[in-house]
């Protein structure tokens, strides 16, 4: 890539400027390009990148470093793997530089020195939100710093076992005349970062911004880059933060981890059910406890819906922590087979708490409870709604129920309308059950005709 000194334009290669008609000396390159090898020529051979074969690979045991925070490394696959490159975003005060400053406590006491570089932050504001945390360990070193090169003098002065770079927007070459946070300059970054993980066996973690559509900013070739991609989301207004992977090359994708935000800093949540369901009213139409299931871990929530006259010719549809589309489509199947006149309504649907529900199995209970409101007809509380809607009807089968009733039973539940696909086999369950096959057979059981 070349630039024009004159105007500033960039061109993929040198001559006359489209910009400012200039023809002589005007364009300086900005990246050394790698030539590639003549016509004839052969590419010699880099020394040990022979072909070996397959079973004669040997594997060496991945060693992992538990963070001290148990939901962080149920997340990560059971704790850090040495050499890997993490990459954890989230919208700006979601609290990802309170996890990671949490989490340098425990690596700092257990595996030596950890080095957390600040780019936005200076030494004294980290200072203050360690003291409020209470995190004082002595392998904990922090560096205010930007300059890439100058991260890597350190590193190779201090050889922490984790670095932890806030955050990779921040974070420059000088040998890059684009501005930090660019694309390049993030692409660059990202891997003199991942070179510098593999070769020394260190643990990065990168802190990165997301955009307003909630995608990490920067090349989406940072996300292949990394061996982890983390998300921290929750509402802002909500106590409540969950930390989702989207990519792990050494763990399972389908966890979860739950945290509470307190004056302390992030609090782990040991039962996400009995948090999202404690402000759950009695009696009340329109309510349904549905079970969300977040890898091995089932999460029960709060359903609400709400049906009322339209004021005006076109209903509205307002959906909170579910997918509107499929809510839409739930509520043409229970006009259609079941006869309710939602074309005259508007119809609200919320998941309670802040929570968010976008598995199948919560369909039967998006229904039941826009039934319940609509007739004004409370469904039992002590009653857990699980399956599937199909376009005709039909309520299909869900997978790990066993586990779902037993994180049912073990808050109290007494009963649980479920698939009847579900009761084919005779395994012994926790809590009373009753198989539906339909939508219009599950209302006339919890809702009378």
């Amino acid at each position: 890539m070349y630039r024009c000194q004159a105007c500033g334009f960039a061109s993929p290669k040198p001559g006359t400027c489209p910009d400012c008609k200039r023809t002589e000396n005007v364009f300086r390159e900005l990246i050394e390009e790698r030539l590639a090898p003549q016509r004839g020529e052969r590419p010699s051979i880099a020394p040990g990148s022979q072909p070996v074969l397959l079973s004669e690979i040997k594997l060496d045991a991945e060693t992992r470093v538990t963070t001290g925070i148990a939901e962080l490394d149920r997340v990560l696959g059971g704790g850090v793997v040495r050499g890997s490159l993490i990459l954890i975003g989230g919208d700006p005060g979601i609290g990802k530089s309170t996890l990671l400053l949490q989490a340098c406590r425990a690596l700092a006491e257990l595996d030596g020195p950890v080095l957390y570089v600040s780019g936005e932050e200076s030494g004294a504001q980290v200072k203050l939100r360690a003291e409020r945390l209470g995190i004082s360990p002595r392998g904990l070193y922090l560096l205010a710093e930007t300059d890439l090169h100058g991260v890597e003098a350190h590193v190779d002065s201090l050889k922490p076992k984790v670095l932890v770079v806030d955050s990779i927007q921040t974070a420059y070459l000088p040998d890059l005349e684009s501005a930090p946070g660019s694309v390049s300059q993030v692409r660059e970054c990202g891997n003199r970062l991942m070179l510098l993980a593999k070769a020394k066996g260190i643990a990065v973690f990168l802190v990165g911004h997301v955009t307003k559509e909630g995608a990490l900013a920067g090349p989406r070739v940072l996300e292949h880059l990394v061996d982890t991609v983390l998300y921290f989301e929750g509402e802002r207004h909500h106590a409540y933060r969950v930390l989702r992977a989207v990519k792990n090359r050494f763990g399972s994708t389908n966890e979860i981890g739950v945290f509470e935000m307190s004056e302390r800093g992030l609090t782990e949540v040991k039962n996400p059910s009995s948090f999202f369901l404690a402000e759950r009213p009695q009696g009340a139409p329109g309510s349904v406890i549905v079970s969300s299931l977040e890898g091995t871990r089932p999460l029960l929530l709060e359903l609400q819906v709400l049906v009322s006259p339209a004021s005006f010719g076109t209903p509205r549809r307002t959906v909170l922590g579910a997918d509107y589309n499929r809510v839409c489509l739930l509520l043409a199947v229970l006009e259609k087979r079941v006869g309710v006149p939602l074309q005259t309504q508007d119809v609200f649907v919320n998941v309670a708490g802040g929570g968010r529900v976008t598995e199948p199995a919560a369909d039967l209970g998006v229904v039941v409870a826009a039934a319940s409101s609509y007739m004004d007809r409370p469904v039992p509380g002590d009653l857990l709604v699980l399956g599937e809607v199909g376009l005709t009807g039909e309520v299909r089968a869900v997978t790990g129920l066993p586990e779902r009733l037993r994180e049912a039973a073990a808050l109290g539940f007494q009963a649980a309308v479920v698939p009847q696909n579900n009761l084919s086999e005779r395994v012994a369950l926790p809590v009373n059950v009753q198989g539906v096959a339909s939508i219009d057979e599950a209302i006339q059981a919890l809702l009378g005709s």
